[in-house]
């Protein structure tokens, strides 16, 4: 096994070794980016030639072992895997009677959503086409979030259709997303992190979290030139007040205007900065109207 292929094995067995799934799998996975020396769309260029099926299918499966045997041995160990016989559980979606108002839903897309770029981008490293590369990422992350669920059946946690669900949306955003790079210069899915902690682990800290698609003016050719190429549309949704019985219950759907950070950055030369707020909100890079459903 070269250097580079090792690495890159150790990375995606640090993207499992966390706690209950969570948006920590993006702060790795950029982690990942940013010490590999070629970006992602130009990997490609750095192939001699392609592999063979063969070679595709022993590094995709290496991945998923890789994946879903960390996620075994850290279940038993943390979350108890296999101490009760199999159940499943429905948590709903967004309604006020859930635990997280749907937030916890959006994280799992947005998770599954991620890991699919995060494999995706690895196996174009390995030299898969980017039709492959996409499809075998957005597999691979369905897959090993898929068998956690299966997992959880067997734990406290129970099956929940829900996340596997919102798992397999996410994988195929991915897919479609990365295999369509006119789709991904109008088109991406973010997360926020606030700047008011609540003092828990900030990866399921659903009360100071936000979700959100931007609609990115510089991926249209009426919009790309001038000042106009630099905004974005939003599209997002949060949950407040779930965890504190004294808080009154808020689910807020909200469309703002703001800074496209990411072609800020990347006409700037930062091409691998540029690529993280593809991926993450910075607050109050936005002006918003809120709409809150329970009012």
């Amino acid at each position: 096994m070269v250097a580079g292929e090792y690495k890159s094995i150790i990375f995606v067995s640090l993207i499992f070794s966390v706690e209950k799934m969570t948006t920590k799998v993006l702060l790795i996975f950029l982690m990942c980016l940013s010490v590999n020396s070629v970006a992602a769309a130009e990997y490609a260029d750095t192939c001699a030639t392609e592999i063979t099926s063969e070679q595709q299918f022993a590094k995709v499966m290496s991945v998923n072992y890789t994946g879903v045997g960390i996620v075994t041995v850290w279940g038993v160990l943390q979350w108890d895997y296999f101490s009760r016989s199999p159940h499943s559980q429905s948590e709903g979606w967004f309604g006020n009677d859930t635990d997280d108002g749907g937030a916890d839903k959006l994280g799992h897309l947005y998770t599954s959503y991620v890991t699919s770029h995060g494999f995706s981008s690895l196996f174009s490293y390995w030299c898969f086409n980017k039709h492959d590369a996409a499809f075998y990422g957005a597999l691979s992350s369905f897959s090993v979030w898929g068998y956690m669920e299966l997992g959880d059946s067997f734990s406290d946690y129970g099956f929940s259709k829900e996340d596997l669900w919102m798992n397999a949306l996410g994988s195929v955003l991915g897919y479609y997303l990365y295999e369509n790079e006119n789709l991904a210069s109008k088109i991406d899915m973010r997360w926020e992190y606030g700047l008011h902690p609540t003092g828990t682990d900030f990866t399921t800290d659903y009360e100071n979290s936000k979700y959100l698609i931007a609609l990115k003016l510089s991926g249209f050719e009426k919009t790309s030139g001038g000042f106009s190429k630099y905004l974005e549309l939003q599209l997002g949704y949060y949950a407040r007040g779930f965890y504190d019985p004294a808080v009154t219950n808020e689910r807020n759907l909200y469309f703002g205007i703001g800074i496209n950070l990411s072609e800020l950055f990347r006409r700037g030369g930062y091409k691998k900065t540029a690529a993280a707020f593809n991926y993450l909100q910075v607050p109050a890079t936005y002006i918003s109207i809120v709409k809150d459903q329970n009012k």
